[in-house]
């Protein structure tokens, strides 16, 4: 019998020899790659209709589909001042009904034919585009053409479209982010349309006679660029676009003039004062060259290799080895006018003016240092290849062929664009940088606490202080706790005080989920009063009560969160101007807890729980500001709120439709907007909190 040692030697030898023979036969390094090719591309066909449009045809008959994308000269940048948001609602309505169809019809049509269409504006150009099988043409064409030439722009669309874009405002102005952006948006331009942006004042004041207007003026085919890829031929997309656009024509109005930017000579520092703001958002950039720089191509590359992903460099330093910020990223954008370069972090307060610091340095450094070969090389490579996945589909085609058109690029852009990429040198990716990226020029927009970042930024550069809505915050307001200036005497009603319930449907997305119920009552020589609020669906249950004296002066508070794994209570006696006791606390990602309270309550000072009371007893008046100073059991201290009121507006809400008042309440945890009653008897109708797809709408 073979020894079990000998047959184990046996088979490893055996399963050796393949192994050894294959290291024989196959190299051990991978072979260098192959030289970068042009992009290979149909040949571009172009014509010109009757009307003047142009087209453009990619044409392909791998696949049974057409995608098709119209721009006209009609973006934001050509929206009149004032009216921000236009080009964007004409163009979110032109195919919300046109030609004799509904908004129904037209989604019926181009879905049933297995198809897309819609439109969109940026800031030169506005689109609509679509794709659909390619026997589907005739009908994809024709909903294009009513579109542009025919829309409808029904009451109802418009003031669904009004809802929808003020829903999003709404959230943007919670975001630090977004108010970020366009804080800097709106201080690189200036008053160049490019630095504009919509306002929910802007977007209520628009008028159908002004999408009507606006769709004349602007939406006309002279000027038109009509971008088809995919199965069909020049002969037949003439034919089919020339019955389309039948009747459409024109050339639009005059551009209006658009202001230079303002030029920076040095570097400016714009803190946006967000007040309880535990973290930073930071932008720093200045502007650019138009689209048709030469330097495009390595500019391209210095994006990359510097805050293109997770892989470059300022995400590396200022994440990775520093630790200062959760990301960190830069981008070039590249409109039809003046263009810009920026870079953003998210950072901690404690530690944003050194990760500004950090951040002007590695900014500064690209346009100093040779880049470093293998960083250049990556750099390239990952531009290079992504570059095939942005025009994998005729869409994607048809958008980018688009593009090229409408930025005025060389008519082999796309064809040569991996070539010229690869062909980028180190000198010439430091020549772009030091072009492009300017940190001893730029503007830096910081969001946050002002009065925990003011004094650590102006050791950094010259820095100007405005709130979210851009006015004007001196220095000297924010050297002084927030609570120490006493708040003027609210013009409360007193006689409005009457026991209350109102019942309220909590809508999520539109969708009701749950319910709150708020109850006012007589208490002894005070009031008392309780809020619930339940949702079912997620077994979850909060309540609040709290005791007032006749003058709304807290006495005491309870608490208490039950369901989704929390069962929390605590309870505030407010007494010879302190609070003790315990509140529920959430800090920004951790879950809710309770925490020890014990903090001076300056005479005057209201409970937070209150604002639901108080409300309906102020004597609201358009355009009014009033400050109140709250208890806040979320952060143990003493905050002001402000109440900005607008003009009264009809509100609809299950209980009724009612002419009311818009009060932006702001300096809580949660921004809200709320709508007041303008007439007795006096409620509160809405309440939105800004940043969530929620509604709390009066019930009965």
């Amino acid at each position: 019998m073979t020894p079990r040692f000998v047959v184990s030697a046996l088979a490893l030898a055996a399963a050796a020899a393949p192994a050894a023979t294959a290291a024989a036969q196959f190299p051990t390094r991978p072979p260098a790659p192959a030289p970068v090719r042009p992009a290979a591309f149909p040949p571009f066909q172009e014509a010109t209709l009757s009307n003047g449009v142009r087209v453009v045809l990619v044409e392909n008959h791998r696949d049974p589909i057409v995608a098709f994308r119209l721009a006209l000269p009609a973006g934001d940048a050509y929206a009149p001042a004032g009216k921000e948001g236009l080009a964007d609602m004409v163009a979110s309505l032109l195919t919300k009904g046109a030609g004799g169809r509904s908004a129904d019809d037209v989604a019926a049509a181009i879905e049933g034919a297995g198809g897309s269409l819609a439109g969109f504006s940026g800031s030169d150009n506005l689109s609509v585009a679509g794709s659909v099988l390619s026997n589907n043409a005739a009908l994809a064409m024709q909903l294009l053409g009513d579109a542009v030439a025919r829309p409808a722009f029904a009451d109802a669309e418009l003031e669904l479209a009004r809802q929808r874009t003020l829903s999003g405002l709404q959230l943007q102005e919670s975001q630090p982010a977004s108010i970020a952006g366009r804080a800097f948006a709106r201080g690189l331009y200036g008053a160049h349309p490019y630095g504009r942006s919509a306002t929910p004042a802007s977007v209520r004041g628009l008028t159908r006679a002004d999408l009507v207007a606006y769709q004349q003026q602007r939406l006309r085919p002279q000027g038109a660029l009509l971008v088809v890829a995919g199965d069909v031929t020049m002969p037949q997309l003439r034919a089919l676009a020339e019955r389309s656009f039948a009747g459409w024509t024109g050339a639009p109005a005059a551009a209006p003039a658009m202001p230079a930017p303002p030029v920076r000579a040095r570097r400016e520092i714009l803190l946006v004062n967000r007040p309880g703001s535990v973290q930073a958002n930071i932008v720093v950039g200045n502007l650019t060259t138009g689209p048709a720089d030469p330097g495009r191509y390595a500019a391209t590359v210095v994006n990359k290799f510097l805050g293109g992903g997770a892989d470059a460099r300022l995400f590396d330093i200022l994440r990775e080895k520093k630790g200062y910020t959760y990301g960190a990223y830069s981008d070039l954008s590249r409109p039809r006018g003046v263009g810009r370069f920026e870079a953003t972090i998210e950072t901690r307060n404690a530690v944003a003016d050194s990760a500004l610091v950090e951040l002007l340095a590695q900014l500064g450094r690209v346009g100093r240092e040779p880049v470093p070969a293998g960083e250049l090389d990556n750099a390239k490579n990952a531009v290079v290849g992504v570059f095939p996945l942005t025009v994998e589909t005729a869409q994607d085609i048809a958008e980018r062929v688009a593009q090229v058109k409408t930025l005025g690029l060389p008519a082999d852009y796309l064809q040569t664009y991996r070539t010229r990429v690869a062909a980028v040198t180190p000198a010439a990716a430091q020549a772009a940088a030091r072009s492009y990226v300017r940190p001893d020029q730029a503007l830096v927009v910081v969001v946050g606490d002002a009065a925990a970042l003011y004094p650590r930024l102006r050791t950094i550069a010259p820095v100007r202080v405005t709130d979210i809505q851009g006015n004007e915050v001196t220095a000297a307001s924010l050297t002084a706790p927030a609570t120490a200036a006493p708040a003027a005497p609210l013009p409360l009603d007193l006689a409005r005080l009457a026991a209350a319930r109102d019942s309220f449907t909590v809508l999520v997305q539109g969708n009701p989920l749950g319910t709150r119920i708020a109850t006012l009552a007589r208490a002894g020589d005070g009031w008392s009063y309780a809020d619930t609020l339940s949702i079912p669906v997620a077994g979850l249950r909060q309540t609040a009560v709290a005791t007032f004296d006749g003058q709304l002066a807290p006495r005491t508070v309870s608490q208490g969160i039950n369901g989704g794994g929390l069962a929390l209570n605590a309870a505030l006696t407010f007494a010879g101007g302190r609070v003790t006791g315990t509140a529920i606390q959430a800090p920004p990602g951790a879950a809710p807890s309770t925490a020890p309270v014990n903090a001076a309550v300056p005479a005057g000072t209201y409970d937070e729980s209150a604002v639901g009371v108080m409300l309906p007893l102020l004597r609201l008046q358009p355009q009014q500001r009033l400050t109140v100073n709250v208890f806040s059991g979320q952060r143990g201290a003493v905050i002001p709120l402000t109440l900005a009121v607008g003009a009264a507006e009809s509100v609809t809400v299950p209980a009724g439709t009612f002419q009311a008042y818009r009060v932006e309440v702001t300096g809580g945890q949660s921004p809200l907007v709320a709508y007041v009653s303008a007439a007795a008897p006096y409620r509160v109708l809405k309440l939105a909190p800004q940043g969530q797809p929620i509604e709390i709408v009066l019930a009965k």
